[in-house]
């Protein structure tokens, strides 16, 4: 080996390593999210806030990365296939391939990204000054600038590189600090809520219509009272004629005022205060943010042909958001019963969301929004008690049935499948 072999070979290197330390930046600095990227900062992290600037416009460092890369490693493999054909001839063709296979590929390329992959936080933060003083030198920025406009005008839909995050990523983020110990099962459940809260529709959270309780306009106050009293409501829809024409809404505060006054003889009607309708389509965070300002607690919700299809509460916004919130007149059966075997039981109108939430699993999709509605859709007709579905590893098997309404179910892992374990 000459002397030009044996610079040559220096610069191999050279250029290996700074292939490895491009390859290492672009891998760290594109798996680190924002969010991320602002954690290390508030850990004071060295490094962090030069990382959470670049982090915030991939556009800037990226093409400047990729083209010092690119341009690293093909010098580094003309300079080896030199060399090699200096000392071995026609067979150097072969050598310089598996040089630079196994060293240009392993070690400036593969070996660096998987460290970045195994170890991002450190990966990013060694990078981001180390790339911040390169998209800065002036020759580089200028070629990798012009580069990179080329590459944008050959490209459809060309723009500024973006980076966010999705809800997928949020939930998953939420799920692996959970595991991880970061953060409470409750404050992992909460995050999930909040972000789905977007995502839900009134039809999803409402009291369906059979479940409503609601009095005529000619009932007395003395008779709404009773009612009230009965069912354990602070709020009732009045109607006249059809709970399809619903004219007002009645406050029990407003009932038990007049409980001791000739007033209790009067018809309803005359107390009511006005009702408020809202389609079942409605995303429950926009009607969330109606209520709050327009100081109402409850709305009645109508369906595409104006009937009435149920009654949502601000109680029931909430929970959305929070989970179950129980009271002196909720009772066992509203809530899940644990069975033999990892079985449980609960109610036909169970949420297809809070089932999945309960099994871990990913159920059918359909236009049903509850269990019962789930296991109508399945048998394509309405079920009867004793009749079962399986789905998703779980046996659906109906309890009870009132009228035409699934009223009580019993989920049970399928033995044969493996999945034994309790459910929740």
């Amino acid at each position: 080996m000459n002397t030009e072999d044996t610079w040559a070979l220096v610069v191999i290197i050279l250029l290996v390593l700074l292939s490895a330390v491009m390859s290492l930046a672009e891998t760290s600095l594109t798996r680190t999210s924002k969010i991320r990227a602002l954690g290390l900062v508030e850990q004071e992290r060295r490094g962090a806030r030069r990382l959470a600037q670049m982090v915030e416009d991939p556009g800037s460092y990226l093409s400047t990365v990729l083209f010092v890369t690119l341009v690293a490693q093909l010098v580094a493999a003309t300079l080896v296939g030199i060399i090699a054909d200096h000392l071995f001839g026609p067979l150097g063709v072969v050598v310089a391939t598996i040089v630079e296979v196994l060293v240009i590929f392993v070690l400036g390329e593969a070996v660096p990204k998987n460290i970045a992959v195994v170890r991002p936080d450190e990966s990013a933060l060694f990078s981001a000054p180390l790339v911040s003083v390169l998209v800065r030198f002036w020759p580089i920025k200028v070629i990798a600038s012009a580069v990179a406009r080329l590459s944008r005008l050959l490209t459809p839909g060309r723009g500024a590189i973006t980076s966010f995050v999705s809800e997928q990523e949020l939930l998953a983020m939420a799920d692996a600090a959970e595991e991880g110990d970061v953060i409470e099962d409750e404050e992992r459940a909460l995050i999930h809520s909040v972000i789905n809260f977007g995502d839900t529709i009134t039809r999803e959270v409402m009291v369906p219509r059979p479940d409503i309780v609601a009095v005529e306009a000619t009932t007395t106050v003395e008779g709404a009272i009773a009612v009230i009293i009965r069912a354990g409501r602070s709020r009732l829809p009045v109607y006249d004629g059809s709970i399809d024409n619903v004219v007002g809404i009645l406050l029990a505060k407003d009932l038990l005022s007049l409980e001791h006054k000739e007033a209790v003889h009067e018809p309803v009607g005359r107390h009511m205060r006005p009702a408020h309708f809202v389609p079942e389509s409605k995303p429950v965070a926009d009607l969330l943010r109606e209520m709050k300002v327009g100081k109402f607690h409850i709305s009645v919700v109508v369906d595409e042909y104006g009937s009435t299809a149920g009654l949502v509460t601000l109680e029931d916004l909430i929970e959305e958001l929070i989970g179950d919130i129980s009271d002196e007149f909720d009772t066992e059966d509203d809530a899940v019963i644990p069975g033999a075997d990892g079985a449980v039981q609960v109610k036909g109108t169970y949420s297809i969301d809070d089932l999945e939430e309960l099994l871990h699993v990913g159920l059918p999709e359909g236009g049903w929004d509850t269990i019962g509605g789930l296991i109508s859709g399945q048998l394509g007709h309405l079920p009867s008690a004793g009749e079962e579905v399986e789905v998703a590893g779980y046996r659906l098997t109906v309890l009870h049935v009132t009228g035409h309404r699934v009223a009580k179910v019993e989920i049970a892992p399928v033995v044969d499948t493996g999945m034994t374990g309790e459910v929740g």
